[in-house]
């Protein structure tokens, strides 16, 4: 039976946030994979604060995504047909799907995952890229030690969350920063944190000053702008700071960077970014000690789950209006 693709095509380059009309919305007929490729029916899609900033020209990661390509996404799905000597039909998958109903892709390009471990969409939240760039970017980059302060921006959001419950297992104090009352329940009461800010309401600085008398650890940020300087007058002595992401400023049309990154020179501290891609080969070994905690009940994965395709623009809006609680996934399929 021959199928019918959906896809979300960039149409045009957004300025500020994207709209419904940055997107072209096409069909096609799924053709057989080829040789070593595989079909997926994408179940799930993850979306992510990234996605902005994957639409601008310019240097970055990864390239742009170009005009008239299919929108770039993590996914998982089931193998609907396959020649492939690895991979078989009926297997589910995670790869590099894009915003569409089906992928035909490479079989050496996907990894399997196991619905019977866990949901499905676990594997684009802790078992997947926003728990290995938690776990290596707090881990690796920000190294901290136990009975330090790690403070964490964008706190309820999925690396955020997962960055701080991975610093209360090893044995850190954790604060996390959050927009609205909510969002910090969840932080504090859900996810473990010792305290958390709520930026839309608080003080920032201040609360960071009376919550971390002793000056901030290691700061992991995922926001940039005031957030990232209220952190950086409050360091410690030696302190890191893991440069994630920064949401607040991938629809500014022109990034800035904080005007006090001289504490970094009084505090002798230091400011480190990273790509969790960079980690790629020990994704393996990441993999296994969170699911022992998960399996353990000492890491929790929450998902936020938006139904249908078609709702892709309005709920990758989501992320940057601050609706979403836990990791945003779209629902392509059943």
């Amino acid at each position: 039976m021959t199928r019918t693709n959906q896809q979300f095509r960039l149409a045009s380059r957004p300025t500020g946030l994207p709209t419904r009309e940055t997107w072209e919305l096409t069909e096609e007929p799924v053709p057989d994979p080829a040789e070593g490729e595989i079909v997926v029916e994408v179940l799930y899609t993850s979306l992510d604060p990234a996605m902005r900033a994957w639409l601008n020209e310019g240097e970055s990661y990864v390239p742009p995504v170009a005009v008239g390509e299919v929108m770039r996404a993590l996914g998982v799905g089931r193998v609907i047909a396959a020649r492939h000597q690895r991979v078989a039909e009926g297997d589910h998958v995670s790869g590099l799907f894009g915003i569409q109903r089906y992928a035909v892709v490479a079989g050496d390009t996907v990894q399997p995952v196991d619905p019977e471990v866990a949901p499905l969409p676990a594997y684009l939240n802790a078992l997947g890229i926003p728990g290995m760039t938690a776990y290596f970017g707090l881990l690796e980059i920000g190294q901290p030690q136990e009975g330090q302060t790690v403070v964490v921006s964008a706190a309820a959001g999925a690396v955020g969350s997962l960055a701080g419950q991975i610093a209360k297992i090893k044995g850190c104090r954790a604060i996390g920063i959050a927009g609205g009352p909510e969002k910090c329940r969840i932080v504090t009461e859900e996810y473990g944190f010792d305290a958390a800010i709520d930026y839309r309401s608080a003080n920032v600085r201040r609360e960071l000053r009376e919550r971390c008398p002793g000056g901030i650890d290691v700061y992991f940020d995922n926001v940039g702008g005031d957030v990232l300087e209220a952190a950086l007058s409050n360091l410690a002595r030696g302190a890191r700071v893991v440069l994630c992401g920064a949401i607040s400023q991938y629809n500014e049309g022109a990034m800035r960077g904080p005007r006090n990154y001289m504490a970094l020179l009084i505090k002798r501290a230091r400011m480190e970014g990273f790509v969790v891609f960079d980690f790629a080969r020990r994704y393996d070994e990441a993999g296994k000690e969170i699911a022992r905690w998960l399996g353990e009940g000492r890491l929790r994965s929450r998902e936020h789950v938006v139904d249908g395709i078609e709702t892709f623009p309005e709920s990758l809006l989501m992320l940057y209006n601050g609706e979403n609680m836990g990791k945003l996934v779209l629902r392509v399929g059943t």
